[in-house]
């Protein structure tokens, strides 16, 4: 089975739409944090880039270009009270079972089992793609997700692109 070329998939759909082909990002400076406290003890959240939204919010866009929403996900809310509208990829199994993207039923069960300290007291949702502004992203977006992250006391956070 041959891999399958994310990139090239990306620049051909998109690149049919009208749009530029896009810059991808590289951070070789970026540094790696190794974690300082063991799994057990760390409160772990989730940020998901595929258009999940609560079904009493507004749905995303699911052909936005330059969306810098983001949304925060309650883990206390039942996994089928979730929609996700992202035209990014096929979500059908998605539809039928939010852990198929977004695993935060099994995350509790990590928690429930003593696997992981805590699940953080907001998932999230955003970022979702087809972002060509990148400075607003380096410059806004992302230190006020970073700020929310500590705020909420959050020591793992599992980045899940759809």
């Amino acid at each position: 089975m041959e891999p399958i070329r994310y990139v090239d998939a990306l620049n051909e759909k998109y690149g049919a739409m009208g749009f530029p082909p896009y810059k991808w990002s590289e951070n070789p400076t970026a540094p790696w944090t190794h974690m300082t406290k063991p799994l057990p003890e760390c409160t772990v959240a989730m940020l998901v880039s595929g258009g999940i939204s609560h079904c009493a919010t507004m749905p995303f866009d699911p052909d936005a270009r330059n969306d810098h929403r983001v949304d925060a996900i309650d883990p206390s809310v039942p996994s089928d009270e979730y929609q996700i509208h992202d035209s990014y990829y096929d979500h059908t199994d998605a539809d039928l079972d939010l852990n198929c993207l977004l695993p935060i039923d099994r995350l509790r069960e990590l928690a429930e089992a003593g696997e992981i300290g805590a699940v953080a007291k907001r998932h999230w949702s955003g970022f979702m793609g087809r972002t060509y502004n990148r400075s607003r992203v380096i410059g806004e977006s992302a230190p006020a997700f970073a700020d929310a992250l500590h705020a909420d006391g959050v020591d793992l956070l599992i980045a899940i692109p759809a």
